[in-house]
């Protein structure tokens, strides 16, 4: 039985001309992409998070590689814009469950020329009385909001991607 779900989903994907994100994507970028990023002053611990999370997904998604500035022939620049913090429920005088609002934007120097998106993610997480567990739980907090911006990028680009993609397939149909 298993054999012939996985058969028949296989089957599903390959007829109906399924591709993954990762090829829409080379539509824009190229193989090499230097990634700058830029954090807000006040959480400038969340550095080295955005950095390492926006070199895995050029890895993994982009299936690039990271390079120098000068090698590279595409270019993202994160500018992490900081977070804002609403509370959302009170227990004794004490906020216990608040949302994050994760600003950051995007600039992309491509094949495809200059691309900008702001994006902004919300997260909303549970917090306890304690000060040490608090600023544990608001850090981590604040990195499910980038990772999320971060993915809704991936998303946009990967759209971008099918654009272009769409654009060429049309200019080669009607030069046939």
């Amino acid at each position: 039985m298993k054999l012939f779900l996985m058969t028949l989903s296989v089957l599903v994907l390959t007829a109906c001309g399924y591709k993954p994100s990762s090829q829409y994507i080379k539509e824009i970028f190229t193989d090499t992409v230097y990634v700058e990023v830029k954090v807000d002053a006040i959480e400038p611990e969340n550095a080295p998070f955005i950095k390492d999370e926006m070199n895995r997904l050029v890895y993994t998604r982009f299936k690039g590689q990271v390079t120098s500035k000068e090698l590279a022939q595409s270019k993202i620049y994160v500018n992490y814009r900081g977070t804002r913090y609403t509370p959302l429920a009170y227990e004794d005088g004490y906020v216990t469950r608040y949302r994050v609002d994760v600003r950051v934007n995007f600039k992309m120097v491509t094949k495809e020329g200059v691309i900008k998106k702001a994006i902004h993610s919300r997260v909303e997480s549970d917090i306890q009385a304690s000060s040490l567990t608090s600023s544990t739980l608001r850090t981590d907090a604040i990195r499910v909001g980038l990772a999320k911006a971060l993915d809704e990028f991936i998303g946009y680009v990967s759209a971008r991607g099918l654009q272009a993609q769409k654009k060429k397939n049309n200019k080669v149909a009607k030069a046939q």
